[in-house]
C-alpha cells in the first residue's frame, strides 16, 4: 500500500502537500508549529486536517508492520502463496488482515484440531471431494480407531465435519461477505432483563434498528445499559440470506452422500463459530465509529468553551455554592489574584441569608467588586436567589454569571492547585478557580484534565486513551492559538505550547523566579533542556509584552524577524510603531505581494501572515466569540410558559441536541428536529458550545425537571 496516496485520497488534499506534512512531522515538528508557520510547505492546512493527516498516518503504518508481522509468520509455516501475499498487501483495515492470517494463526485446542490430532482430516478432505459412491458409513468406518479415541462411525464423521466447520470459518472471503451483509441488512435490538425495572433506558426495552442506520449515541446507551446489567443487545443477521449464498459457494455438485452433511456443517459453522464472531466484530465497529463521533463532539465542545472570550479589568466573586458546609467565596483582582477568602451560610440547613448579605456587602464595598462568578453546581439555584436579592438592596452595579464548574473540584483537590494554594482548603480553591475561569477560561481550565471537563456525551464508556489524546491535541490547538504572556503564564499553560514539555514548563517558571521577567525572546534558551529545536517550535507562540524588541510582542516568528524589520523599513516605519496603533492600514500599502515577499526573500503566504499580525498586533482570536450573559435578575421554572422568547447560552453539544441555559437552573434542550428549517446530521453545523442562541419555550415539565426548547421562532 502507498501510504502517502491513501492519505492524499482519504484527506481530498495534494500528494505534495501530504508529502511535506508527513516530512515535518517525521522532523519532530508538532501541529501548531506545522499549522502556523510551515504554511508554504503544506499549502496552509490547518490544525485539523493536520491532525487527522497524523492520526491516519500512525494507523497506516501500523498496518503495515502487521502486515509484514503476518506475512512473515505464514512464510515461516511454508504455506505462502503469491495470491496469499497480495490479498494481504493490499488489505486496507486490521480487520481484512486478521480475517487472512486467520486460518494461519497458531489455535488453542478446538474441536477441529482435536479431530485432526485423531487423524480424520482425510476424511473431511473425502467429503469436501463431494464425489463419493458409497454411503459414507462405510468410508467413516474405516477411520475408527481405539488408539486414537474414534470409537464410532458417528465420531468420526462428526470430527471430520468440525474440521470442514473451522474451514468455512477460517474463510476470509466468506467472512467479509458475511460481515457486510449482516452489516446492510441486519438488525440491532435490545430488550429488557427486567421489564418492570425502572432505569433510564426504558426507551431501549423493546428497541430495533437496521445496524446500518443507528446513531452512534444510541450505540453507546445500548452498551451501557448492558455493562449496567439492564438490556440484552444482539445483532440479527439475515440468516437464510447468508447460508443460501455458503450452500451455493461450497456445496459443488448434488451428491447424496455428502450434500446433507455439508449443509449440516455449513449451519453448524455459520451458528457456532462465524455468527458469533462477526457480532463481535460489528459491535465492535460500531462502538468505535460511535466512540469517534463522540470524541469529535466532546472535542469541539471543548475547543469552544476554552475559547470563550476572557472578562477584562474586572475584580470578580468566585462563588462555590453549597449547602451544609456554606458557600465558599474567594475575591479574585483583575489579574487574578486573591485577595480574600471566606465562608458563608445563606442556604440550608443555616439559611443565615441576612448575615451573608452583610458579608457580601462589606467585600463588594472594599474590593469594588463588579462581577460574581456562581458555579452552577449543587445550591447554585438558591445562591442565585440570594444575589438578586442582594443586587436589587445595593447601589453598586453589579452583575452575575453562572459558570459551569465542572473540573473545579478535581482541580481543588489536585497537586497543581495545593502548589498553587498550600493555605487553602478544597473550597476555597474551588471558588478562586470558578472566579477565574470567568477572567480567563483558557488559562484556568488548562490546570484541569480536560476529559474532567464535561462537554461530552457517555465520556466515561470511551476509549481513554483516545479521548486523552484528542483533547490535549484540542488544549494545544487553542492555547497555541491565543499564545502565552512568557512573564505571567503559568507551567499549566506554557506545557502546551508547541514544544514544551511540562519539565521544560516548570523550568521556564524557575528561570522567570530567579532571573526576573522576559526582556527578550532568545533568552529561552537559558532556560534548562530548552535547545534550539524546541526553540523554534515555541518562540512564535510566546508574547513579552514591554521587552527589548517590539516584535516579541507578537506571533512573528523569530525566523523572519530580518524580513518583518526590512518591509516595515520599506514601508517608512520602524518596530516601534508596532505597539503604537500606527501599522492599521498597512496591508493596503502592499500593492503587489508576490514582489514583496521575492525581494524579502520570503513566501507570500508568510508575508500576509506577518502583515496581518503588524495590524493588530497579538490579537486574541477569542475577541470574535460571543461574550457571556452577565445577568442581574433571575427566573424560576415555574415562571415560565410556553411561547416565552429568551436569550440563552449553549453549555453542551450531543449527537441529538444542544442544552441551552436560559437562566433557571435546568438548562433546557433543543432537540436536533427544532435547532433550524433545514435538515442537518449534527447539531454542531448549527450550535457550539458558548454560543448566545434566542429559544422559544415548548413545554415545561417540572416533575421531570425538563426544559424543550425550540430555535425555529
Amino acid at each position: 500500500m502507498n501510504i502517502l496516496k491513501q492519505l492524499k485520497d482519504e484527506l481530498s488534499i495534494n500528494l505534495w502537500q501530504v508529502e511535506a506534512a508527513v516530512k515535518l512531522i517525521d522532523e519532530g515538528n508538532t501541529i501548531p508549529f506545522i499549522a502556523r508557520y510551515r504554511k508554504e510547505a503544506t499549502g496552509s492546512l490547518n490544525d485539523e486536517v493536520l491532525r487527522n493527516l497524523h492520526e491516519r498516518l500512525i494507523y497506516l503504518r501500523n498496518l503495515e508492520d502487521k502486515k509484514s508481522q503476518v506475512i512473515a509468520s505464514i512464510d515461516e509455516q511454508g504455506k505462502l502463496t503469491d495470491e496469499l501475499k497480495l490479498q494481504i498487501e493490499n488489505a486496507e483495515t486490521m480487520v481484512a488482515v486478521d480475517d487472512l492470517y486467520r486460518p494461519y494463526r497458531p489455535k488453542k485446542r478446538t474441536r477441529a484440531t482435536i479431530a485432526k490430532e485423531k487423524g480424520l482430516e482425510p476424511l473431511a478432505d473425502i467429503i469436501m471431494t463431494q464425489e463419493i459412491s458409497e454411503p459414507l458409513d462405510n468410508i467413516a468406518s474405516q477411520f475408527i480407531s481405539d488408539e486414537k479415541d474414534v470409537k464410532s462411525v458417528d465420531d468420526a464423521i462428526q470430527g471430520a465435519c468440525d474440521i470442514i466447520a473451522e474451514t468455512i470459518s477460517d474463510n476470509a472471503d466468506y467472512r467479509k461477505y458475511i460481515r457486510n451483509t449482516t452489516f446492510k441488512e441486519g438488525f440491532i435490538s435490545s430488550a429488557a432483563k427486567d421489564a418492570e425495572a425502572e432505569s433510564v433506558y426504558e426507551m431501549y426495552y423493546e428497541f430495533t434498528e437496521k445496524i446500518c442506520k443507528i446513531a452512534g449515541h444510541r450505540i453507546l446507551a445500548l452498551n451501557r445499559g448492558e455493562a449496567e446489567k439492564f438490556l440484552n443487545v444482539k445483532i440479527e443477521a439475515p440468516e437464510d440470506r447468508i447460508i443460501t449464498f455458503l450452500n451455493k459457494k461450497i456445496i459443488k455438485s448434488n451428491n447424496s452422500y455428502t450434500e446433507n452433511y455439508i449443509k449440516e456443517t455449513i449451519l453448524d459453522s455459520y451458528k457456532r463459530l462465524i455468527a458469533p464472531s462477526i457480532e463481535r466484530d460489528i459491535r465492535n465497529e460500531l462502538t468505535e465509529t460511535a466512540q469517534e463521533g463522540a470524541i469529535k463532539v466532546f472535542g469541539e465542545n471543548l475547543k469552544q468553551l476554552l475559547m470563550q472570550p476572557p472578562i477584562a479589568n474586572r475584580v470578580v466573586l468566585g462563588w462555590d455554592p453549597a449547602f451544609r458546609t456554606g458557600c465558599k467565596l474567594a475575591v479574585v483582582d483583575e489579574t487574578g489574584k486573591v485577595l480574600d477568602t471566606v465562608v458563608i451560610y445563606p442556604t440550608a440547613p443555616q439559611n443565615k441569608v441576612e448575615e451573608s448579605k452583610k458579608i457580601l456587602k462589606n467585600l463588594i464595598n472594599k474590593y469594588n467588586i463588579s462581577l460574581i462568578s456562581v458555579g452552577n453546581g449543587t445550591a447554585s439555584r438558591e445562591s442565585e436567589q440570594v444575589i438578586v436579592e442582594l443586587l436589587k438592596e445595593i447601589p453598586e452595579k453589579v452583575e452575575y454569571v453562572i459558570v459551569n464548574e465542572a473540573g473545579a473540584s478535581v482541580y481543588s483537590a489536585s497537586k497543581l492547585a495545593t502548589e498553587e494554594f498550600p493555605n487553602f482548603d478544597v473550597g476555597q480553591r474551588s471558588a478562586a478557580s470558578i472566579a477565574r475561569r470567568l477572567q480567563d477560561p483558557l488559562a484556568e481550565l488548562v490546570k484541569i484534565d480536560p476529559k474532567a471537563i464535561g462537554v461530552g456525551q457517555y465520556q466515561h464508556d470511551m476509549n481513554q486513551k483516545k479521548l486523552g489524546d484528542t483533547l490535549t491535541g484540542v488544549v494545544e490547538d487553542c492555547v497555541n492559538k491565543v499564545g502565552v504572556d512568557l512573564n505571567t503564564a503559568s507551567a499549566s499553560l506554557l506545557e502546551y505550547i508547541s514544544g514544551i514539555s511540562k519539565t521544560i514548563a516548570k523550568n521556564i517558571v524557575a528561570y522567570r523566579e530567579e532571573n526576573g521577567r522576559f526582556t527578550d525572546r532568545k533568552q529561552l534558551l537559558k532556560v534548562a533542556k530548552l535547545g534550539p529545536k524546541a526553540f523554534e517550535q515555541c518562540a512564535g507562540f510566546t508574547r513579552i509584552n514591554g521587552g527589548k524588541n517590539p516584535l516579541d510582542s507578537t506571533s512573528v516568528h523569530p525566523e523572519t524577524y530580518d524580513a518583518a524589520n526590512a518591509l516595515l523599513s520599506r514601508l517608512g516605519f520602524s518596530p516601534e510603531d508596532i505597539s503604537s496603533g500606527k501599522l492599521i492600514g498597512i496591508s493596503l500599502m502592499v500593492k503587489d505581494y508576490k514582489s514583496m515577499a521575492d525581494e524579502l526573500d520570503i513566501g507570500e503566504i508568510t508575508l500576509r501572515d506577518i502583515v496581518k499580525e503588524l495590524e493588530k498586533p497579538a490579537r486574541d482570536p477569542r475577541d470574535e466569540m460571543p461574550k457571556p450573559i452577565l445577568r442581574t435578575d433571575v427566573l424560576d421554572m415555574k415562571d415560565l410558559k410556553p411561547g416565552m422568547i429568551l436569550k440563552g447560552t449553549v453549555r453542551n453539544v450531543i449527537d441529538f441536541g444542544a442544552f441551552v441555559d436560559i437562566g433557571v437552573h435546568q438548562d433546557g434542550l433543543v432537540h436536533i428536529s427544532q435547532i433550524c428549517d433545514k435538515y442537518i446530521k449534527h447539531p454542531l453545523e448549527v450550535v457550539s458550545v458558548g454560543d448566545i442562541v434566542e429559544v422559544k419555550i415548548m413545554s415545561v415539565d417540572l416533575a421531570k425537571n425538563r426544559i424543550q426548547l425550540t430555535m425555529k421562532i
